[in-house]
C-alpha cells in the first residue's frame, strides 16, 4: 500500500493543532502540611490517635460529596492528619458516625473488594506529577488493600501490587478511627521534592455516600491524581540502603494420569529461589529473580468459549505485575505488543523460569522499564529468552509519548529471533473547557517475520490506530479507529482478532436525580461498532442501545438493552471445536436484548442476574448469568455462579453449563482460607483450588495450596491431577 507524502503533512499539522488543547494549566488545590515527629515523640500504633502530637498536626477536613448530591457537605465528619519521621509516613484518621452501630464491615482478607464496606481510601502521588500514584484503602475491621494507579486513557488500578505497610483500627461510640504506617522503603519518590500529591476518600456504605477531600466532581475522584491536594513539608526522608531480599522455599507433591485409564504417577519436588532488589535511586529499582515459582497464585476463572477468537486471561503472577503499569501500551486500544502470560505459561500450564532481571522506575521525567526472562525446557517447549523494554517520556502536564521493544529467542528454532517495536502517544488534559477531561491516543506497532521463510510485508504484520475520549459526567463519549494487519502476531503479545479495520464510537448520558428518594441515577448509552476486513468489506456491525439504566438510592441496579448484530463469516466455524456444530460461511443478521439486575454489594444476601437473548448464527442463543453471594457473619463469604447457554441452531441444539463456587473465611486480616470449585460440561472437568495463607508479618507469608482436577469419564469422575504446594516467602530489607 502506498501513501502520498501529503497524508503525513496533514497528520503532522493535525497534531500541531491538537497539542495546545492538552497543555496543563495551573490550578489552586488544597494543601496539608505533614508534621515531623520530634525526638522523644513516640507513637503507639493502636488506631486511637490519643498521642499528644496528633493535636499539633495540620488537619484535612471539609469533605464534600461526590454522591448522592455532588458538592454538598459530607453527612458525617472526617478528620485526617499526617506525620512522619525519617523512616515512616503516618496517617491518622477519625471517622465520626452518628449511627456507629450501622457501620458496614464484612471483609477481612487483604485486597478484598471494599464495595461491601465502609472504607477509607487515599492516594500518594510521590512524584507530584499527576500521572501515577500509590493507592491504599482500609475498612473498620483493619482490612488492607493497595494498588498502583496509572493515569492515561482513563485510570488503571493494578491491584496485585502488595506494598509492605500496616493499619490499626479502633471503634467506639463516635465512629471509628485508624492509624496507618507506611515505610518510605515501600515507595519510590523524588528526594529533591518536599511536596507530594495526596487525596482522601471516605465511603459511608449504608448511605451510598462518597465524600472526598479534593476533586469531588463526578468526572474527578480518588483515582485522578490530577485533582488531588498537596502534602507539604516532607524532608530528610530516606529508603535506607534500598536493598531487599525475598527468598522462598517450596515443597510440592504432584500426582497425575495421562488418561482416565492409566495409572497415577507421583512425584515430590523441593525447590528454593527468590528475588534480590536494589534501589539504584529513590526513583529506580533493579532486581533479579532465580527459580521463580508461582505456586501460590490463584487459579484462572474457567470460561466457555463459543466465539471464533481466543479468550483473554489476566496476569496474576506477582513478578510480572510489579511495575506492570509502566509496560502498559495504548491500554484503551489493546494492540498488546507485550502480554506477560506469553512468558512462562503454555495454555495455562507453567513453564519453569530459570532466572529473570527487571529494572523499573523513573529517570528525571522519563519512566523506564526493562525485563529479561529465561525459561527452561518443558515437555514440548524448548528453552527461550524474552526481553521487553519500555520508555515513556512525560510532557505537557498530563501527556506522554513512549516506545516499546520486545524480543523472543527460541532454542533450536530456525528463525530463533522475533522482535516487535511499538510507539504510542497519549495527549491528556483535565482542564478542557475549564474542568473537563479530554484524551487523545495514537499508536503503531509492528514485528519481524514470525517463521522461517515468512514472505509477508510489514504492513500486514503491524497495527495502528487513534482514539479521542471525553470521559465526563453526565455526558461521556469517545470515537476510535484501528487497523490490525492480517499477519499481526507479536511473539510476546496477544491479538485475539487480526485482519480488520474498526470504527467504534459511543455516547452515554448518566444524570443524577437529585430530588428523588428512590432513584439515584438514570443512564442511556449508544454503542456502535463497524468492523471491516482489510478490503473494506463489512465483517462485524454492532448497534447496542441501553434503553434505560437505573441505579437506585439503595445501590441496586436495573438495566435494559437491545442490540442488532451483523456477521460475515468467510470460513467454516466449529463452535465447540469437536466437529459437531459447524457453521458454514455466509451473512448473518441477529436481533437481541438483555436484562440485568444487580443488588447492592453491602447486603448480607444478594447477587446479580443477567438474561441475554439474541440471534446466534443459524439460530438463537439464550444466555443466563447468575451470581448469588451470602455473608452470614463477618469473615465468611460464599459466592455461587452459574453461566448457562441454550443454543438452538439449524445444525442442532446444545446447552452449556459452567458452575463456580467460591467459599472464603478470613480469621483475621492476616490468616485466611478459600476454596474454589469449577465445573463445565464442555471439557467435563471438575477442578478445585484450596488456598491457605498466613501473613506472619507484612512481606512474610506462608502458603498451602492444593489443586485437584477430575474428569467426567463414563458417567463417573476420575481423578486426573492433584498437587500440593507449601511455600514460605520472607522479606529482608536493609
Amino acid at each position: 500500500m502506498r501513501f502520498s507524502p501529503k497524508i503525513f503533512r496533514y497528520l503532522f499539522l493535525f497534531l500541531c493543532l491538537l497539542i495546545p488543547l492538552f497543555k496543563g494549566m495551573a490550578q489552586d488545590s488544597k494543601s496539608l502540611e505533614a508534621y515531623r515527629l520530634k525526638p522523644g515523640e513516640l507513637i503507639v500504633l493502636d488506631g486511637k490517635l490519643d498521642e499528644e502530637f496528633w493535636g499539633n498536626t495540620d488537619v484535612a477536613s471539609d469533605f464534600l460529596m461526590m454522591e448522592p448530591v455532588e458538592g454538598s457537605p459530607a453527612s458525617e465528619r472526617t478528620i485526617i492528619r499526617v506525620a512522619f519521621d525519617g523512616q515512616y509516613l503516618y496517617i491518622g484518621a477519625r471517622f465520626f458516625d452518628s449511627e456507629p452501630d450501622k457501620i458496614k464491615a464484612f471483609q477481612r482478607r487483604r485486597d478484598q473488594s471494599l464495595l461491601t464496606d465502609d472504607r477509607f481510601a487515599f492516594i500518594l502521588d510521590t512524584y507530584n506529577d499527576q500521572r501515577s500514584a500509590y493507592y491504599f484503602e482500609i475498612n473498620p475491621l483493619g482490612l488492607m488493600s493497595d494498588a498502583l494507579l496509572r493515569v492515561g486513557q482513563g485510570t488503571r488500578l493494578i491491584p496485585a501490587w502488595d506494598g509492605i505497610w500496616r493499619a490499626w483500627v479502633s471503634r467506639d461510640t463516635e465512629g471509628w478511627s485508624a492509624e496507618i504506617r507506611i515505610p518510605f522503603m515501600t515507595l519510590n519518590f523524588d528526594p529533591s521534592s518536599d511536596v507530594w500529591g495526596i487525596n482522601f476518600l471516605r465511603s459511608i456504605r449504608r448511605k451510598n455516600e462518597e465524600v472526598l477531600w479534593s476533586g469531588h466532581r463526578r468526572n474527578q475522584g480518588i483515582r485522578r491524581p490530577q485533582d488531588a491536594g498537596k502534602l507539604t513539608g516532607l524532608s530528610g526522608i530516606n529508603q535506607g540502603l534500598g536493598l531487599e531480599a525475598i527468598p522462598y522455599g517450596i515443597v510440592s507433591e504432584f500426582r497425575q494420569k495421562a488418561d482416565p485409564e492409566s495409572p497415577t504417577q507421583s512425584e515430590f519436588r523441593y525447590n528454593a529461589g527468590g528475588e534480590l532488589n536494589y534501589n539504584i535511586s529513590p526513583n529506580l529499582k533493579a532486581g533479579i529473580t532465580v527459580n521463580t515459582d508461582f505456586a501460590e497464585t490463584e487459579v484462572d476463572d474457567r470460561q466457555i468459549n463459543l466465539t471464533r477468537f481466543p479468550l483473554f486471561f489476566p496476569e496474576r503472577r506477582a513478578f510480572f505485575l510489579e511495575g506492570s503499569h509502566i509496560f502498559q501500551f495504548a491500554p484503551s486500544s489493546n494492540p498488546n505488543p507485550y502480554f506477560s502470560r506469553r512468558i512462562g505459561l503454555d495454555d495455562g500450564r507453567p513453564i519453569p523460569i530459570r532466572y529473570g532481571a527487571r529494572m523499573i522506575g523513573r529517570i528525571k521525567n522519563t519512566d523506564v522499564g526493562f525485563l529479561h526472562v529465561r525459561t527452561g525446557e518443558s515437555q514440548e517447549n524448548s528453552g527461550e529468552s524474552f526481553t521487553v523494554g519500555r520508555v515513556v517520556q512525560n510532557f505537557a502536564g498530563e501527556s506522554t509519548i513512549g516506545v516499546m521493544y520486545t524480543r523472543r529467542d527460541t532454542d533450536e528454532d530456525p528463525l530463533q529471533t522475533r522482535q516487535t517495536i511499538a510507539a504510542d502517544l497519549g495527549l491528556n488534559t483535565s482542564k478542557f473547557l475549564g474542568n473537563k477531561n479530554l484524551q487523545f491516543e495514537a499508536f503503531v506497532a509492528g514485528h519481524t517475520e514470525t517463521e522461517f521463510g515468512d514472505t509477508t510485508n510489514l504492513w500486514d504484520r503491524s497495527v495502528r490506530g487513534a482514539r479521542i475520549n471525553f470521559p465526563n459526567q453526565p455526558w461521556e463519549a469517545h470515537v476510535s479507529y484501528r487497523e490490525f494487519g492480517i499477519n499481526y502476531d507479536p511473539a510476546v503479545g496477544f491479538a485475539p482478532r487480526v485482519g480488520f479495520r474498526r470504527l467504534q464510537p459511543s455516547i452515554s448520558y448518566s444524570p443524577l436525580i437529585g430530588k428523588s428518594a428512590i432513584i439515584r441515577e438514570l443512564s442511556w448509552q449508544y454503542y456502535f461498532e463497524y468492523l471491516m476486513e482489510m478490503d473494506w468489506r463489512p465483517a462485524t456491525v454492532n448497534h447496542r442501545l441501553q434503553l434505560l439504566g437505573i441505579r437506585f438510592e439503595t445501590g441496586d441496579i436495573l438495566q435494559f438493552e437491545v442490540n442488532h448484530n451483523y456477521e460475515y463469516l468467510d470460513h467454516t466455524f466449529d463452535i465447540l471445536r469437536n466437529g459437531e456444530f459447524v457453521i458454514q460461511p455466509g451473512d448473518f443478521y441477529n436481533l437481541g436484548y438483555s436484562i440485568a439486575v444487580r443488588s447492592a454489594s453491602f447486603r448480607r444476601v444478594g447477587g446479580e442476574f443477567t438474561l441475554n437473548k439474541a440471534g446466534f448464527w443459524t439460530g438463537e442463543q439464550t444466555m443466563i448469568t447468575a451470581d448469588l453471594f451470602v455473608r452470614p457473619f463477618v469473615g465468611l463469604n460464599v459466592t455461587g455462579s452459574w453461566v448457562h447457554s441454550r443454543v438452538r441452531l439449524a445444525e442442532g441444539d446444545f446447552d452449556t453449563h459452567l458452575f463456580r463456587l467460591i467459599t472464603a473465611y478470613d480469621f483475621s486480616p492476616w490468616v485466611s482460607i478459600n476454596f474454589n470449585i469449577q465445573y463445565d460440561n464442555v471439557t467435563n472437568f471438575l477442578g478445585t483450588n484450596t488456598r491457605f495463607s498466613w501473613v506472619l508479618s507484612p512481606g512474610n507469608t506462608f502458603f498451602v495450596v492444593y489443586n485437584h482436577n477430575w474428569q467426567n469419564y463414563m458417567e463417573r469422575f476420575v481423578s486426573m491431577e492433584a498437587n500440593t504446594n507449601m511455600k514460605l516467602t520472607y522479606t529482608f530489607r536493609f
